[in-house]
């Protein structure tokens, strides 16, 4: 009796499970090729190699290059400055003061700066920069989508390191390696792999925010020459596309999140590929 019940609660997990799976994989797919089919027909090498003309958005000649460059380097600057803060924290709450009070403190500071709606991030860079006088640019958008990529880096680089074994701590104290040694020689080393997915993964998220970006980066049809001037990015073109209503336009910006949906889809292959290649050459 117990035996026919351990099957029917497996079978029923196993469906469910199932059901789940087929319900993400279906709602990605429906997503991805709506876009597909009402942004491949705008798409153009026009539209990928040009910045907008005049008459852009009445649905004249141009594109929408300034939103791509202004979108990668924005996620690029906020993912380095993210990976220069996220690091010494990781190492200090992993190995200066491991499975203390403290360290339990900090994670759950991260979790729930995890959990802030980035348009928060987006206000409060907005009211520092009214306080310091300061003016929508690259440099400030950099600056907050940093903050809102910084826990997603912390938190999964920190649950990697936490698995690996305390036996490589103390094998590395025993020949003499201080804590710094084993940090850098150890701990970075075997934990690379998790470090190069949260890396991705916040670059992913850093191109694809838009709440955060609306008030510090600002808006400009131009390519940015300094970190001190606006930048376009590829979610609020969007919007300012889906704004307008006309079909031309409106066409566009499914175009404009076809170029921003394969550009992550790049970015998370990238991810596998680099992934699988350093756990073969760690093997």
């Amino acid at each position: 009796m117990n035996m026919k019940k351990t099957k029917i609660e497996e079978l029923f997990f196993k469906t469910l499970m199932r059901l789940a799976a087929i319900i993400i994989i279906g709602t990605l797919l429906l997503i991805i090729y709506s876009i597909f089919i009402k942004g491949l027909p705008a798409m153009s090498w026009e539209m990928i190699t040009q910045t907008p003309k005049g008459g852009y958005y009445l649905g004249k000649e141009g594109g929408i290059l300034n939103a791509i460059i202004g979108s990668l380097l924005l996620a690029a600057g906020s993912t380095f400055l993210a990976t220069i803060i996220s690091l010494p924290i990781i190492i200090y709450i992993n190995v200066y003061c491991r499975k203390t009070l403290f360290s339990n403190a900090v994670r759950l500071c991260f979790d729930i700066m995890w959990g802030i709606p980035s348009i928060v991030y987006g206000a409060f860079g907005f009211t520092f920069m009214v306080f310091f006088g300061m003016k929508t640019s690259l440099l400030a958008g950099i600056i907050i989508v940093s903050l809102v990529i910084l826990p997603v880096i912390v938190r999964i680089v920190d649950e990697v390191v936490r698995m690996i074994s305390s036996g490589l701590y103390e094998a590395s104290y025993a020949l003499g390696a201080t804590r710094l040694q084993t940090s850098m020689k150890v701990i970075l080393k075997q934990s690379a792999t998790g470090i190069l997915t949260a890396l991705l993964v916040a670059f992913g998220r850093a191109i694809g925010d838009a709440a955060a970006v609306l008030f510090t980066t600002g808006y400009t049809d131009s390519i940015p020459t300094s970190l001190f001037h606006a930048a376009a990015t590829l979610p609020l073109a969007i919007f300012f596309q889906l704004s307008v209503p006309i079909p031309e336009v409106t066409a566009r910006a499914y175009a404009s999140a076809l170029i921003l949906t394969i550009i992550i889809l790049l970015i998370s292959l990238l991810a596998r590929v680099l992934t699988n290649k350093y756990n073969k050459f760690k093997v």
